[in-house]
């Protein structure tokens, strides 16, 4: 009985092992983040999916491209697409605004539906650790390093692979972002 009993344990120790391997969070998703409203957002429950992940600014030269962004997002979400902001004012001082101010703008000026998170650094010792992550990995068309400015935009796959990095000139709505994100979406 008491093999038995010490089997039964062992076999289940070894399926829990097994499952909790299974469903081990990729690096870019293993990430918690405060959403705009100050709820901890745990990037794990994009797993699956695949994510555009953006630092964005509201007084920004490049700030109209949160209709690209919205609109990429209302296009492939049911597709199994995800654009998540992350508000930075580390470029000039481009989103000096509260949360409340940035929710407002981007909700009235843009129509923004898509995930934001609280204001972040995206480079230097200060940064979160989801963008240090980031600008650690080798990407197309970009390599690894420090975020240029604002909206720069790093594409995740289904496996949690980012795939590729966008810089601030390319639009969200870019043949190029758009293909990327195709690719990405049918790759899974």
């Amino acid at each position: 009985m008491r093999l038995v009993m010490t089997s039964l344990f062992l076999a289940a120790a070894v399926c829990s092992t097994l499952i909790a391997e299974d469903q081990k969070v990729p690096a870019a998703l293993n990430f918690k983040m405060k959403s705009l409203e100050g709820e901890e957002v745990n990037l794990a429950d994009y797993q699956g999916k695949v994510v555009l992940m953006v630092n964005v600014a509201s007084r920004c030269g490049a700030t109209p491209q949160y209709a690209g962004l919205e609109s990429v997002h209302e296009t492939f979400n049911k597709q199994g697409l995800v654009v998540l902001g992350f508000p930075c004012n580390q470029f000039g001082a481009q989103e000096p605004g509260s949360a409340e101010q940035i929710r407002e703008f981007c909700s009235s000026t843009y129509g923004v539906k898509f995930p934001m998170f609280a204001k972040v650094n995206v480079n230097g010792d200060d940064a979160a650790p989801l963008f240090k992550y980031l600008t650690a990995q080798e990407t197309k068309p970009k390599k690894a390093g420090p975020v240029g400015w604002n909206f720069e935009k790093f594409l995740v796959d289904r496996s949690g692979n980012v795939v590729a990095r966008f810089g601030t000139g390319v639009e969200p709505d870019s043949d190029e972002v758009v293909n990327a994100i195709r690719a990405a979406l049918d790759a899974n």
